[in-house]
Formats: structure tokens, C-alpha cells, sequence
């Protein structure tokens, strides 16, 4: 390639979101898996009813799970803050015309 690298990295072509599925797929995942941590909550703090601090502080914990993950279920992916490689034509040296030409105002 006469000396020059050449950058293999994908080019962008689109800006284009996940797919609204994609995004309802992963919305429900954290959904379920913040929910599945309240029930463990709630057991534990039945476990250590003797101890009462213990117990109050998995109560408090579970408390605000439904909550929370109604937000983050509700809530789109933040948008990347990355810097897309795209194309980049090679900038030209010789020009195709470079005279003037006559502009006809009418």
C-alpha cells in the first residue's frame, strides 16, 4: 500500500438506536433481575427477625427495588459518547476544473 497503514476499524454508516426490541429485551432483563433481588431481601430479613437491626436494614432495602426498577425499565440507554470512525475521502490535490466559469444571474 506504498508505505501508508491502512485503518481496518469498521466504518460507521448510521447513528441508528438499537432496535426497539433489542432495547425492550435488555429493559426487561434489569427489570426482572432488580425484583429477583427483593424476594431474597424479604426472606433474609424473615431469617433474621431476631436481630432486629438486621432484619429493618433488608426491609429498608427492599423497600425501594419496585421503585427503582420501574425507573430503570422506563428509562431509554444512554446515548454513547464515543467517537464514531467514519469515512474520510482522501482529500484531492489536483482539482477537476480549475477555471472559471461564467455564472448567469436571471
Amino acid at each position: 500500500m506504498n508505505g501508508s497503514q491502512r485503518d481496518d476499524t469498521p466504518v460507521l454508516i448510521t447513528e441508528a438506536a438499537p432496535s426497539y426490541e433489542d432495547q425492550y429485551a435488555a429493559r426487561k432483563r434489569k427489570y426482572l433481575l432488580m425484583m429477583s433481588m427483593r424476594i431474597p431481601c424479604l426472606i433474609l430479613a424473615g431469617v433474621f427477625y431476631q436481630t432486629w437491626w438486621l432484619a429493618l436494614a433488608f426491609v429498608v432495602i427492599s423497600v425501594p427495588l419496585p421503585w427503582m426498577a420501574v425507573l430503570m425499565a422506563n428509562d431509554r440507554p444512554p446515548r454513547k459518547a464515543e467517537e464514531p470512525n467514519r469515512y474520510r475521502a482522501p482529500s484531492r490535490t489536483r482539482q477537476i476544473e480549475s477555471r472559471e466559469h461564467p455564472v448567469i444571474d436571471a
